[in-house]
């Protein structure tokens, strides 16, 4: 039987799953408000090139702050039921190898616990890859909802706008102040963040007020 670094390494597996949840939203950790900041957006022509950054509409849109609650409550309870089952099955281990040590089992009974664990592993292995997918699944549906929104928000945005092109950019290495692409640096009168930010912002407002008050 696989024993000990085995279960464990599958409990952090799943653990480590669950930690990527938090990727696609940002540093998480509450609301922050939109700094007001390039008025200028707003005098852009019809047919002009503008950019919005990624980052702060990911971590000051308020559909990304509930939906990562909402997934990360539903990762926790995941990862704490791999874990309880884990330490169970460790537990269980532990005593039938002490047992064997201190020769309180004869060498039938130690064989056929040994297979009953080994079923039990099998199990437990089966058991947390599928809960690992499940983290990856409700990683990616969130993902994608958060995505579709602000595609379907940006659409309807330009519509009165006419620019001819909004160009997404992110930090390259995810920290704060780093390189961005594919805008490296712009006329910071090309930037409509904060009307694109605020935009989302609205309208997840009023589809809240609509769902909460048919």
């Amino acid at each position: 039987m696989k024993n000990t670094s085995l279960i464990l390494s599958i409990i952090a597996l799943v653990a480590v799953g669950a930690l990527g949840i938090i990727s696609l939203t940002g540093n998480g950790g509450g609301k922050k408000a939109a700094a007001a900041e390039g008025e200028g957006a707003s005098a852009l022509t019809s047919g002009a090139i503008v950019y919005f950054n990624m980052d702060k509409v990911l971590e000051n849109y308020d559909m990304a702050n509930d939906l990562r609650s909402v997934v990360q409550t539903k990762v926790q309870g995941i990862t704490d039921e791999v874990t309880r089952r884990g330490n169970k099955l460790q537990a269980d281990y532990n005593t039938f190898q002490d047992k064997i040590n201190r020769g309180l089992i004869t060498s039938s009974t130690a064989q056929v616990q040994s297979q009953d664990l080994q079923s039990r592993q099998e199990k437990f292995n089966t058991f947390a890859a599928q809960k690992q997918r499940e983290i990856e699944e409700e990683q990616a549906v969130m993902q994608n909802q958060i995505l579709e929104a602000i595609r379907t928000y940006v659409e309807k945005y330009n519509a009165g706008k006419n620019y001819s092109m909004i160009i997404a950019t992110q930090s390259v290495s995810g920290a704060p102040g780093s390189l961005t692409a594919p805008v490296v640096q712009a006329d910071s009168t090309l930037d409509v963040t904060d009307e694109i930010l605020a935009g989302l912002n609205d309208e997840y407002i009023k589809t809240k007020s609509t769902t909460t008050n048919p």
